[in-house]
């Protein structure tokens, strides 16, 4: 009895250990085969934050990287770090179809057919729920659903064709778990998880692998950036703070690494950092004492009053707890990742190749005219601003609002 008992014990040691070592085989060969030299790729928020360090990455890989954001002195200056690559800036609103659509035609006249796709635009919003308005979900729905659908869109035609493309959508475990605080971003991350789960079914068949990658904390150095309402100055500690915590949070590095690597493997999902798949299974297996658990978090966060509905940048907030050494980590990101100096925003964007590129870059055998001129550019109704400015207006969208996590 003993023996069997045993020798079941070791049938079932190996059996796992050999499905273990299938998984881990596998997972290396599909990322060893799929090469990123010269392949092109379109990566939306280029220009600053994880974009950028996705950028670099992907340049170091031999990627011809084509960056948009709006900000044309964040691209110009991600342009120039970035040189020694093929790379293309273009100055883009994603939140309008039309734009967007112009953007690709210039990426296409430039390298050719796009063979990647990465949605990485977005922003951070910060509140309690009393404090938000119509107008923050509908913005934060533009940048964060909207956005990646348009351009999607744009170039599934040309991947459905060649039955061969990856599209990675950065979304976020706001967009797997709710945080209290963070509503009206966590619904529009929720919204951009469903949309790429759904585009990975269905279009796994057509050789197309689409990858959602949900981050915990990144220490981006995004933090300046970010809307805060409310209790502005409580409500950017909390965020900032928790931005840089050492063992929860994950360097912008390597969630970019991350990143690569999935999608070279066509991988369905990605959730890092550790805490934050935890988080993610935790929810997933007990959703009542999750919810329970958010609760109680939501009674430490700062109560409404403040600025109640009116809206401040993050650069607008500090205080003696925020930037600190508490947010060292962030800090020093923020140096690396062009994230400083948070620029006023222009009121609205044209779809434009910046001059450096136009110069520099390889010949082709189409030549893109400098500026495609946008007529009709996206008006947000009157309603909440930015020292007189909307949030679709302000985004500065160099970087992935993923950055958060209950």
């Amino acid at each position: 009895m003993n023996l069997t008992y045993q020798g079941l014990l070791t049938f079932v040691v190996l059996a796992i250990a050999t499905l273990l070592f299938s998984v881990s085989l596998d997972r290396w060969w599909r990322e060893r085969s799929y090469d990123l030299d010269g392949k092109t790729v379109l990566l939306t928020g280029g220009s600053r934050g994880l974009g950028l360090v996705m950028a670099r990455q992907l340049v170091q890989s031999g990627a011809r990287v084509a960056l948009c954001a709006r900000d044309e002195d964040e691209l110009e200056r991600a342009q120039t770090e970035l040189k020694q690559g093929e790379v293309l800036a273009v100055t883009c609103d994603v939140t309008d179809q039309t734009q967007v659509e112009q953007m690709v035609q210039q990426v296409k006249d430039r390298f050719g057919s796009i063979d990647i796709l990465i949605n990485n635009a977005g922003t951070d919003i910060v509140g309690p729920l009393d404090s938000l308005t119509m107008q923050d979900y509908d913005d934060t729905m533009k940048l964060h659903f909207w956005a990646p659908l348009y351009t999607s869109y744009a170039v599934l035609p040309e991947m459905r064709q060649r039955k061969a493309g990856r599209i990675v959508n950065i979304s976020s475990i706001g967009g797997k778990i709710v945080s209290p605080h963070m509503v009206a971003y966590c619904a529009s991350k929720f919204a951009l998880t469903g949309l790429s789960e759904g585009m990975q079914t269905e279009l796994a068949s057509t050789g197309i692998a689409v990858t959602t990658v949900c981050p915990g904390f990144i220490h981006t150095g995004v933090v300046d950036h970010a809307i805060v309402k409310g209790q502005n100055r409580k409500e950017f500690a909390w965020f900032s703070i928790s931005d840089s915590l050492p063992l929860l949070s994950a360097s912008a590095e390597e969630v970019a690494q991350r990143t690569i690597k999935a999608l070279k493997r066509g991988d369905a999902e990605v959730i890092v950092p550790f805490p934050a798949w935890l988080s993610a299974k935790f929810a997933g297996l007990f959703p009542g004492l999750t919810a329970n658990l958010l609760s109680l978090t939501n009674r430490l966060l700062p109560k409404s009053g403040g600025m109640g509905q009116e809206r401040a940048f993050g650069r607008d907030s500090h205080s003696s707890w925020a930037p600190s050494w508490l947010t060292a980590l962030s800090n020093r990101a923020a140096q690396r990742n062009n994230e400083v100096p948070v620029a006023e925003p222009k009121s609205n964007t044209t779809v434009k190749l910046l001059e450096h590129e136009q110069h520099s870059s390889p010949t082709e055998a189409k030549q893109p005219s400098a500026e495609v001129t946008q007529s009709e550019v996206t008006q947000l109704p009157e309603g909440s601003t930015v020292n007189g400015t909307s949030l679709t207006e302000q985004v500065q969208v160099g970087t992935s609002s993923a950055e958060l996590s209950p």
